[in-house]
């Protein structure tokens, strides 16, 4: 077909889905309007507002969970706190490429990541009553998050930490802990939607003050070792993944089995507490969860409330694929290398025709590739820019809905590009751009 699409037809499907500024339209409301679209045009889109792993789930899992429905333990309640074979793997794991020490005690499987962030908020921010806000957010980030702080009427604070790296870092955080507001800190890293990644120098900070203010870390590790400037997918060999957990004992690490394992059906994810915070007493946790020692109450209360645990076969396919990476018999690295190898390529598109990358380096760094990237294009906002992408059959989500002041600006999401679409997605840059000279 001839692009770009018309208009008119672009203002009707949105109308209908009642979208009136797309620059703050979700993710969901996005799929709807250009599954809306494509039907009309007889187009596929070139799409990249999902991040969606697109990549087919490891051997070691699937044969772990087909062994473990053979002998039945679909007929079982699994343990609340998780299979104990799981959770030994768990802390194998942190050890072996974190470099972190903790007991299978303190690491609990959770139903995706998700779940384990909501459970945070739950548990983390009513440890302090006298604490008027809950979590401060260091932005951009996964607005999920922040609907899950709005279900549980839980005040926040948030910064843009485009403006804010190296030294600024901390001292913008310490203004805002020093209030005295606040009991979890809440990042990604690498970061979504930015990519990018915080230097060990911050990390360095960031669990000094979370010491120094008596607040919790919650590290979202989501990506885990997808930084592909390094490889830190050999067991019990530096370099490795970089965390908080380093410099300070107050952290909560969440780690997803969806992209670094590509184990995203089975909501599946591992929550890493230290050992000192999940035997730590906090009363005020007494009268709303029952416990006063923080492990108790986030695996007996919250995470029994939310849940009652995580699907038996789930946790025996991340048990398999864990044991597999530990051992040293599966690495995982080499079959996701290929986001950062793509990510590489469609960079390469946007910047041959008119864009620029918005959150561009980590301190004197260039950004890593991998599964996202920022992009601009000079003279639009980024609701007239996602407007555009519409007209030439393409897709993303605006900056705006991150939590990022760089309103200018998508995210970029290449998980879901098929390499046979890489020519249209070339050709259909290269006529936007043509259509703003």
């Amino acid at each position: 077909m001839e692009f770009p699409i018309s208009r008119n037809l672009i203002n009707e499907k949105k109308a209908d889905l009642r979208i009136k500024n797309i620059g703050r339209a979700s993710i969901r409301d996005l799929v709807f309007l250009v599954n809306s679209l494509e039907a009309s045009v007889g187009e596929r889109f070139v799409r990249m507002e999902m991040g969606v792993p697109g990549l087919p789930s490891p051997k070691a899992g699937i044969d772990a969970e087909m062994e473990a429905l053979k002998k039945g333990v679909t007929a079982v309640y699994p343990n609340l706190d998780g299979l104990p074979e799981l959770k030994t793997e768990i802390a194998r794991f942190a050890k072996l490429f974190l470099d972190i020490d903790v007991k299978p005690t303190s690491c609990v499987p959770t139903v995706g990541s998700m779940q384990g962030i909501f459970a945070c908020f739950t548990v983390a921010n009513n440890c302090h009553a006298d604490r008027e806000k809950g979590t401060l957010f260091i932005d951009p980030g996964f607005n999920i998050n922040k609907l899950q702080a709005r279900i549980l009427k839980q005040k926040v604070g948030t910064f843009d930490m485009y403006n804010y790296r190296g030294k600024k870092l901390g001292e913008k955080l310490e203004s805002m802990l020093a209030t005295g507001e606040y009991s979890t800190i809440l990042y990604s890293n690498p970061n979504n939607p930015t990519w990018q990644c915080f230097t060990e120098e911050e990390l360095q900070m960031i669990g000094e003050l979370a010491t120094k203010y008596d607040v919790i870390v919650i590290e979202d590790l989501a990506y885990f070792s997808m930084d592909f400037r390094q490889d830190y997918s050999v067991p019990g060999e530096p370099p490795y993944q970089p965390s908080v957990a380093h410099y300070t004992e107050n952290y909560i690490l969440t780690i997803s089995s969806s992209k670094a394992f590509s184990y995203a059906g089975q909501r599946i994810g591992m929550m890493v507490m230290s050992d000192k915070l999940c035997e730590r007493d906090y009363p005020d946790l007494q009268v709303q969860f029952g416990y006063t020692r923080f492990g108790d109450a986030m695996i007996r209360s919250a995470l029994y409330a939310l849940s009652s645990g995580v699907s038996h076969t789930a946790q025996w396919g991340l048990q398999g694929i864990l044991k597999a990476v530990n051992d040293g018999d599966y690495n995982y690295r080499e079959e996701i290398k290929v986001y950062g190898e793509k990510a590489n390529v469609v960079k390469k598109m946007f910047l041959d025709n008119g864009f620029h990358i918005v959150y561009n380096s980590d301190g004197e760094e260039p950004l890593a590739d991998g599964f996202y990237f920022t992009v601009a294009y000079d003279g639009l906002t980024g609701s007239e820019l996602l407007d555009k992408f519409l007209e030439y059959g393409l897709c993303a989500i605006a900056l705006e809905t991150t939590g990022s002041e760089r309103t200018e600006g998508l995210r970029i999401c290449i998980s879901l590009i098929p390499d046979e679409q890489l020519p249209d997605l070339e050709k259909r840059l290269a006529l936007l751009h043509n259509s703003m000279i």
